[in-house]
């Protein structure tokens, strides 16, 4: 008998899928492009978003370190980049079907989570950066109410770790009856009226 696995690889599935679509939207935007992300050009951010929710994603389930060389690489340089990214989510994803995946902890580079609170972070750096990436390349990120919780829920949970190494910004004021997603972002500082 297979093992079911959880609910949350379904969020992974998601995110994922959107982030590929994403990404094959920005293959030709200019790489000098002002993101969200304040400092970061497009390149900077696509780099980021390809190496951590990619590459990152399948080391984390395996249990290893992200590479070097990868993490040295500008990853936008083949003009094939957004089907090299998509094929890695695929890989990434299949990584992510061994039950084992999500059991245990992961190390995370001086600290450790359990794997189901690391597969919601990843599921996080798709959609938040997915979410960068398509408001600098004039697109919109479309996510379901159960992915934008896992972000939100992550958010609201983690999001003073984030600020510490400058993945956050100040939280932006949230009111009732905001939509999910958009709280995410506002908790996560980002605007999400920002336009180039």
């Amino acid at each position: 008998m297979t093992t079911p696995l959880p609910d949350l690889y379904e969020r992974l599935q998601e995110a994922a899928g959107e982030a590929a679509r994403i990404a094959r939207g920005a293959a030709a935007a200019p790489l000098d492009s002002p993101t969200p992300d304040g400092e970061w050009d497009l390149r900077t951010l696509l780099d980021h978003w390809q190496l951590y929710s990619a590459y990152g994603l399948e080391c984390r389930a395996r249990r290893e370190p992200i590479p070097d060389d990868l993490a040295a690489r500008d990853l936008t340089a083949d003009p094939d980049w957004p089907e090299r990214y998509a094929a890695q989510l695929d890989r990434a994803l299949a990584a992510w079907q061994d039950p084992a995946a999500w059991t245990g902890e992961i190390d995370l580079g001086g600290m450790s989570s359990p794997a189901p609170t690391v597969a919601g972070m990843l599921v996080k750096e798709l959609v938040v950066h997915g979410w960068d990436v398509a408001r600098t390349t004039g697109q919109e990120l479309t996510v379901s109410e159960a992915t934008a919780r896992v972000v939100l829920d992550l958010v609201v949970e983690h999001g003073e770790l984030f600020r510490q190494y400058g993945g956050f910004a100040d939280e932006l004021p949230v009111e009732d009856g905001m939509p999910t997603l958009e709280r995410a972002l506002r908790l996560s500082g980002r605007d999400p009226h920002w336009r180039p």
